[in-house]
């Protein structure tokens, strides 16, 4: 049962305190994936933020094609993406050159315990925003290569190709830091 789907009918027929569940059921979640696309967790968080007030003012349609949390995950990606895109051209216009450059907290190490966990993260965090996301897509999120395709915006093949490529770059990451593990 998609908990997130029903929440969200409900949020959409009236009942508030759904919205509240939905923020509670995904917010790490969304958090975590965005901070994999916009490089800094404090922005993630506001851009999850962005997400869920998306959902409250815009209503925006949930057809049910996939889980509601690939829908979800695809929204917060498009809202990252649009307001990344906007600071760009702001950036490109301010003469200052100042940019904001926010404390990088590393939620991820608070959340994933054992030293093996931290180290991988710490090898994920070289890869490129893509390697990045499709691994923490599959591998930490859950989702089917056909879910993250909708979310990334790309088919089935290219993430496969990506899987391809990100394992192999991080295993060369992590072998050149002197890491082993036989499940690579």
């Amino acid at each position: 049962m998609d908990n997130g789907a029903e929440y969200y009918r409900c949020f959409l027929n009236g009942e508030k305190e759904a919205l509240n569940r939905l923020i509670h059921e995904y917010w790490d979640g969304l958090a975590l994936y965005l901070g994999n696309i916009t490089d800094s967790f404090a922005e993630a968080e506001e851009m999850a933020e962005e997400t869920f007030v998306k959902l409250y003012t815009d209503k925006p349609n949930y057809s049910g094609k996939s889980s509601f949390k690939t829908w979800l995950y695809a929204v917060g990606r498009n809202t990252a993406l649009y307001h990344m895109r906007k600071r760009r051209k702001m950036y490109e216009i301010s003469e200052n050159g100042e940019y904001d450059i926010s404390d990088r907290e590393d939620i991820e190490r608070n959340c994933i315990k054992g030293e093996d966990k931290r180290h991988l993260l710490r090898a994920m965090e070289r890869l490129n925003p893509d390697y990045r996301q499709v691994l923490y897509l599959v591998y930490f999120e859950d989702f089917t290569n056909t879910e993250a395709a909708r979310i990334m915006d790309k088919n089935e093949r290219q993430i496969r190709n990506l899987l391809y490529r990100s394992k192999g770059a991080l295993k060369e990451i992590l072998l050149e830091e002197g890491f082993e593990y036989d499940g690579l």
